[in-house]
C-alpha cells in the first residue's frame, strides 16, 4: 500500500510547519520527529519551529526529503509541486484540506506519487 511505503522512508520535509500547537503543521512535524524520522520544517514566515532551523522553500534544504508533507492550502500548493518535481523529489503527502481536482491533475501530469491522509491517524 502507498502509505506504507511512504512511512517506511526516514526524510521527510514538512510543507506549513509551524510553532503553533494548535495548529496540523506543528502537531505533525513534532509526531514525525517523535517517531524516529528525521524532519526538515518548510515555512517561510519562520526561522525555527520547535527549536530547529526552518527552511523557506525545498531548495535550501541541506538535503533532498523522501517525502514530503503538504500542510498549506491547495491555492499554495502548486508552487512547492513545481519545486519537487524539479528537484526529483516523487512521494507527496497530502494532508485532508490540501488538494482539489487542479493539485491532483497536476501531480498525475508530473508523475508525482501522492497519498491523501492525515498523517496524525497513520502514525498512531
Amino acid at each position: 500500500m502507498l502509505e506504507e511505503m511512504m512511512l517506511e522512508k526516514k526524510v521527510w520535509a514538512v510543507v506549513g510547519a509551524n510553532n503553533d500547537p494548535k495548529k496540523y503543521g506543528n502537531m505533525i512535524y513534532k509526531k514525525l520527529k517523535s517517531k524516529g524520522y528525521k524532519v526538515y520544517p518548510v515555512n517561510p514566515g519562520y526561522e525555527a519551529v520547535e527549536g530547529d532551523p526552518c527552511y523557506k522553500n525545498l531548495s535550501s534544504l541541506p538535503e533532498k526529503p523522501d517525502v514530503i508533507d503538504m500542510v498549506i492550502s491547495h491555492k499554495r500548493g502548486k508552487p512547492v509541486l513545481e519545486e519537487a518535481a524539479s528537484l526529483g523529489i516523487q512521494n507527496i503527502w497530502l494532508q485532508p484540506g490540501t488538494y482539489n481536482d487542479e493539485i491532483m491533475d497536476f501531480i498525475a501530469e508530473k508523475g508525482l506519487t501522492a497519498v491523501q491522509a492525515c498523517v496524525l491517524v497513520a502514525l498512531v
